[in-house]
């Protein structure tokens, strides 16, 4: 207890003044007490100095609750809020440096002291006003909604406060209600079973400008309609809150940015607090600006094939050198940036040399295999025994390509047989189909994954919260009753798509691809 003002005070000063045992000290005593040499023998700014030592103490030693015990947003009991009439004082609570001592001058600041609950341990910071605004909603229990209504600013504004706040433990948050139920996780309860973030792949049109070879669906549907557009992003907002996950869009289509009312939406989305992403084509420079005086997407994705000749063949003469221009051209401007990977027979063997082609220009490279649905229904997919040898070959590769990301639910059980740790699998909790995402089309028809006809509803007939808590979505939620007993069912579940564009049941049946005996 009070490290920095034991040493900077002396050993003989502070026996003199509070005693050789810190057993016996009063340590609310020690900073009136300190009053008595401050200024004198010692820096004026002692005393304030062990109180926020003391400050330090006591929020070390507050029993925080468990995620289970809150059910609102709290502030962090361990939390103080100080004002102290010197500046700089804050860095002398790690270790006192000559040069940090002559930093401080007379000057009020306000410092926060707490536990963080994550990370286990001390934090201190000076009070922003963003800080004190969390406070103030959270204590006087203002909604952000009322808030932004009052500023008439965004309540995107308000939103990002207070999950900043939470973030860093100032705030404390229930965890997660976004969760999966018993019986999905009993073969392997230690598996994370709450999901942080809900996704809305929305693919607001069918228009493109590509005539891909793969693709899943051409299908001639409306574009969806903007009133409608404005009351869903509400509505997914509303619909996280109530879970506390965060809420993220996807947009896509088609090619997202051919639908007429692209910014529009985009603008709201950032308004509503929605991370945002994109899952389209290449795009001008200027449009690209446009979205980034919005607002920064999570990631921007666009897909490869392989390498040119590969590519162009299934995508279009030409595709491949604009892609990669395109991808440099995100990744010299900030956006961060991705590629997927459609896994057919003819491009087995080229992922591995375009993600050597793709080091230092993309963020990542990964691949969903084909679902032999639409357009795609014509081409060849490996064969069983081929693709576990692409996955070895995939794994063997991942040390020395930094670029290539795990997806694949699969590699799981090549990674649980050579006893190395597990991953999320495709969606985070192996296959996230109806659970911590949902596609939209443009016509407003619900799916639970996009890559196969997997309905759950209609959101221009119903709201987000029904379509979700409907039977069927539960039912898909549930994944292939094939895998109810498989351990790995809480990381993977096999792909739907793929079973059901076998002409399988993906409710019963197991993944074709699956090599686990």
């Amino acid at each position: 207890m009070f490290p920095t003002t034991r040493k900077l005070l002396g050993q003989t000063t502070w026996s003199r003044l509070f005693g050789h045992s810190l057993h016996d000290l009063q340590p609310e005593s020690v900073p009136p007490v300190l009053e008595q040499v401050a200024g004198l023998t010692h820096p004026e700014w002692l005393p304030e100095l062990a109180r926020l030592e003391l400050a330090c103490h006591h929020a070390m030693n507050v029993t925080l609750p468990q995620p289970d015990q809150i059910p609102s947003l709290m502030v962090n009991p361990s939390l103080q809020l100080i004002s102290v009439p010197w500046r700089n004082l804050l860095p002398l609570l790690t270790f006192a440096k000559k040069q940090d001592m002559e930093r401080i001058e007379a000057g009020e600041e306000l410092i926060l002291i707490w536990s963080d609950p994550t990370q286990r341990n001390l934090r201190f910071e000076t009070a922003l006003a963003d800080h004190l605004l969390a406070l103030k909603l959270t204590t006087e229990q203002i909604s952000p909604e009322e808030a932004a209504h009052q500023a008439i600013k965004p309540v995107a504004l308000f939103d990002a406060v207070l999950w900043d706040a939470v973030r860093k433990g100032i705030l404390l948050a229930p965890e997660s209600r976004l969760r999966r139920n018993a019986s999905f996780t009993t073969a392997q309860p230690d598996q994370q079973t709450a999901a942080e973030v809900f996704t809305l792949q929305w693919h607001l049109t069918q228009a493109c400008d590509l005539n891909c070879k793969h693709c899943y669906d051409r299908s001639q549907r409306q574009s969806f309609p903007l009133e409608r557009a404005l009351s869903l992003m509400q509505e997914l907002r509303d619909f996280c809150w109530s879970r506390y996950v965060l809420p993220q869009v996807s947009f896509s289509g088609g090619n997202p940015l051919l639908y007429p009312h692209f910014f529009e939406i985009y603008q709201a989305a950032a308004d509503h607090g929605l991370m945002t992403a994109i899952l389209g084509n290449t795009a001008e420079r200027n449009q690209i600006e446009r979205i980034m005086a919005i607002q920064r997407p999570v990631y921007y994705q666009v897909s490869l094939e392989g390498l040119e000749e590969q590519n162009d063949l299934i995508r279009g003469e030409g595709n491949f050198r604009r892609t990669i221009a395109f991808l440099q051209m995100l990744t010299d401007m900030g956006v961060p940036n991705l590629v997927m990977l459609t896994l057919t027979r003819s491009n087995l063997d080229q992922v591995i040399p375009l993600a050597e082609l793709l080091e230092g220009i993309t963020g990542g490279l990964t691949f969903n295999r084909l679902a032999l649905f639409g357009q795609g229904a014509q081409l060849a997919l490996p064969t069983k025994e081929e693709y576990r040898t692409f996955l070895e070959q995939y794994l063997a590769a991942l040390p020395t390509h930094p670029v290539l990301a795990l997806k694949d639910s699969l590699l799981n059980i090549l990674l649980e047989e050579k006893d190395h740790e597990l991953f999320g699998g495709c969606a985070g909790f192996g296959c996230g189909a109806a659970f911590n995402f949902l596609a939209v089309l443009s016509d407003g028809e619900v799916h639970a994954c996009r890559k196969f006809p997997s309905p759950v509803g209609n959101i221009l007939t119903q709201r987000l919260e029904e379509v979700y808590n409907s039977e069927t979505a539960a039912r898909y939620r549930e994944g292939s009753t094939a895998c109810s007993s498989c351990s790995l069912k809480p990381v993977c579940g096999g792909c739907l798509a793929v079973t059901a564009s076998f002409g399988q049941d993906p409710l019963t049946q197991r993944d074709p691809y699956c090599f686990r005996t």
